[in-house]
């Protein structure tokens, strides 16, 4: 009869055990850094694909020569600079003929619906501040709105200027007001592009 008790009371105490402390430490403690191990995996497989990437990107822009980055820069660069752009704007406005009579910052943002709401400043060419735009991609841009007066050969050649022109611009509206004399008065819309 004892030879039957103790492998019954081993049995039981196996059991106990294994409810005990063998499956509450499986499930918690262990299941836990299970998951912590395959987390930091993926950030470590993450981490990998972004050094790969990054030396890729890093490797082309070393085959690239000095005046195509210095073009690219130009184009797309990595700053607002209002100031500047507006200086531009108006030396190419005087160059063409036309006269600049004010101009209008709208910064533009994105919301997480998908909207875009504007905000408008109005300023001067001399007097401008400014900031970033849309808070979505690497991209940012600003508009800028502009009003101006003079004859349509002016407009012309100010907007193949704007075509020409080294920095990405986009004149994304354009009205004129009727006029009998020739000389006509212009609102238009240019969007600028920055990088982030």
């Amino acid at each position: 009869m004892n030879s039957r008790i103790l492998p019954i009371l081993a049995l039981l105490i196996s059991i106990g055990i294994f409810f005990a402390y063998i499956n509450p430490t499986w499930n918690g403690s262990i299941a836990s850094a299970k998951a912590a191990i395959s987390a930091d995996s993926q950030a470590l497989a993450s981490a990998d694909t972004f050094t790969k990437t990054e030396n890729q990107l890093a490797s082309e822009q070393a085959s690239m020569s000095s005046s195509d980055l210095n073009q690219l820069a130009a184009m797309v660069p990595d700053s607002v600079d209002n100031v500047g752009i507006i200086l531009d704007l108006n030396a190419l406005a005087a160059r063409t003929g036309l006269s600049l009579s004010n101009i209008d910052i709208a910064q533009n943002s994105n919301q997480s619906n998908g909207q875009t709401t504007t905000q408008t400043t109005s300023a001067t060419p001399t007097n401008v501040t400014g900031g970033a735009a849309s808070s979505e991609g690497p991209v940012g841009n600003v508009d800028l709105s502009l009003s101006a007066i003079g004859t349509y050969a002016s407009l012309k050649q100010f907007l193949v200027g704007i075509e020409h022109s080294q920095r990405l611009l986009d004149v994304r509206d354009l009205s004129i007001k009727s006029s009998k004399t020739g000389v006509y008065n212009y609102q238009m819309t240019i969007r600028l592009y920055w990088l982030r």
